[in-house]
């Protein structure tokens, strides 16, 4: 048996203090021990951004790919030796922006891992523009009048790209995180995870406090079913994707 102690690594991280990451990076090896692998047996991989660093934190196999590209290598991984557990990571603007059509291929091609997005809702490593998850009016180095596009719906998208476990989690809610990541490495398909991590620098709107006075858990909204999904896509679409929980997941790995 192990704890989240085998997974810790004696690397300082350079996240700014404060910064949600540190939390993800915390529930993921408090997963890891509750789930009694081995460090030898999991792989992170994960793309280019300061959430991207992550792999270097954890006492695990870690492989720090490109940009938008964690996902292409995280199910090579997982092809070649079905045995690893396997863990993606990156952030919105990875998942989102250059990695966007990775992620709904692997949604529906279905390769059994864990794809979990640090969302911050701006490009936090580049010194703060605006990301695919800012939202409208959002103003930034690149958007100096406030943003006028449409943010990316991570829920919605995950949902009608065919993804069989779907959840999201924050930051400030260690406990639900880490079981929420455990649920995920269980399920025997793809999982992703959407994590409300806050950028404490560069972006003063979505706080820890904005978060926590809008969010609502899934499983307190009346008829909560997460074996449903046009239940799950109608209780994203009534909260504009600011609930947390398991939101969806499909018996089996089909």
């Amino acid at each position: 048996m192990t704890s989240a102690a085998d997974f810790q690594f004696a690397v300082k991280q350079n996240w700014c203090p404060g910064c949600g990451d540190f939390a993800v990076q915390a529930a993921i090896q408090r997963a890891l021990g509750n789930l009694g692998v081995m460090p030898h047996e999991v792989v992170i991989v994960s793309g280019i951004g300061c959430s991207s660093r992550l792999p270097g934190y954890v006492n695990t196999y870690g492989f720090h790919s490109t940009h938008g590209r964690s996902l292409p290598l995280a199910q090579g991984v997982k092809l070649a030796n079905p045995a690893l557990t396997v863990l993606a990571c990156g952030g919105d603007g990875d998942g989102f922006a250059i990695g966007l059509g990775h992620t709904i291929h692997a949604m529906r091609r279905n390769v059994d891992l864990t794809y979990i997005v640090m969302d911050n809702h701006v490009y936090g490593l580049t010194k703060g523009q605006v990301s695919p998850r800012s939202d409208r009016g959002f103003v930034t180095k690149t958007s100096p009048q406030g943003s006028t596009e449409t943010p990316v719906s991570a829920l919605e998208l995950a949902l009608s790209a065919g993804a069989g476990f779907v959840a999201q989690g924050f930051s400030k809610d260690l406990n639900e995180l880490a079981g929420l990541i455990e649920a995920g490495v269980r399920h025997p398909g793809f999982s992703f995870i959407n994590v409300f991590s806050p950028c404490v620098t560069f972006n003063k709107v979505n706080t820890y406090d904005w978060y926590s006075q809008r969010l609502k858990k899934a499983d307190e909204m009346a008829g909560y079913d997460p074996g449903n999904r046009m239940l799950a896509m109608q209780r994203v679409m009534e909260t504009d994707g600011l609930v947390t929980g398991l939101i969806f997941k499909r018996d089996g790995a089909n």
